[in-house]
């Protein structure tokens, strides 16, 4: 059985009750899931559903929006990828933060929103990832300033999204060149094998790393049956010799 989309094990019981309730849809609990927003990055914890009720409100009382609890927002969700946390998240947000910026850098001209530069931004991260191109995943996020002051609310950060990385590699692979992995994780030497043999409890074998069987990556012969009756053989046959020539 799955887990539900609402479920949040360290979510508190106030934001519980509002979630749950009428409040829910009041302007005034803006600040509370505000909060919650920078308590999510300081403990590393994560609660979608709260999230995007508070840019639910954000919706209905754009007065009341801060752009930088919208872009932490998006950052928590590229902590728990290839979840669709970060589409939903983008769908709630205002369509003038959607759109094209003015030149092909990136580079925000006059009428392109400091907001909107910094989602197109992270829209590109989240691109990279869902294309399983981590190197450049990584390279992206030193190659800008404004990539690190985005992600500097988020604690852990890097170490969420190696382990995310990771994650989804031991779901489809069971054996990659260590030059590779370490590519993909932005990572090398004692720290890299720190983080592959304690952390993924991996196997460092030379230039390999071999990755423990698991129900994803697991090879698993398919045979597949033809079940076609005789008498449904029989009227085929007859329907092509009853056409006319």
């Amino acid at each position: 059985m799955g887990v539900p989309f609402d479920y949040a094990p360290d979510r508190p019981e106030h934001i519980e009750q509002i979630l749950n309730g009428l409040d829910r849809y009041n302007p005034e609990t803006t600040a509370v899931f505000q909060d919650y927003v920078m308590q999510q990055c300081e403990q590393q914890t994560y609660d979608c559903y709260a999230n995007l009720a508070l840019l639910k409100l954000y919706q209905f009382n754009p007065h009341l929006a801060r752009d930088e609890t919208i872009t932490n927002i998006l950052v928590k969700a590229l902590t728990v990828f290839p979840s669709p946390d970060f589409s939903l998240c983008l769908a709630l947000l205002p369509s003038h933060t959607l759109a094209p910026l003015s030149t092909s850098s990136h580079t925000p001209a006059a009428g392109d929103a400091p907001l909107s530069e910094a989602v197109q931004k992270l829209n590109v991260l989240k691109n990279l990832l869902e294309g399983a191109d981590y190197a450049t995943f990584w390279s992206t996020l030193d190659s800008d300033d404004l990539y690190a002051d985005l992600v500097a609310d988020v604690a852990g950060f890097e170490e969420l999204m190696r382990v995310r990385i990771a994650a989804t590699v031991s779901q489809a692979i069971r054996e990659v060149d260590r030059s590779i992995l370490e590519s993909w994780l932005e990572l090398s030497g004692k720290e890299f094998e720190h983080f592959v043999g304690t952390v993924c409890g991996w196997n460092v074998s030379g230039d390999k790393i071999k990755i423990p069987i698991n129900k994803d990556n697991e090879a698993k012969g398919t045979v597949v049956r033809e079940n076609v009756k005789f008498d449904q053989f029989s009227r085929v046959v007859r329907r092509a010799f009853e056409q006319p020539a």
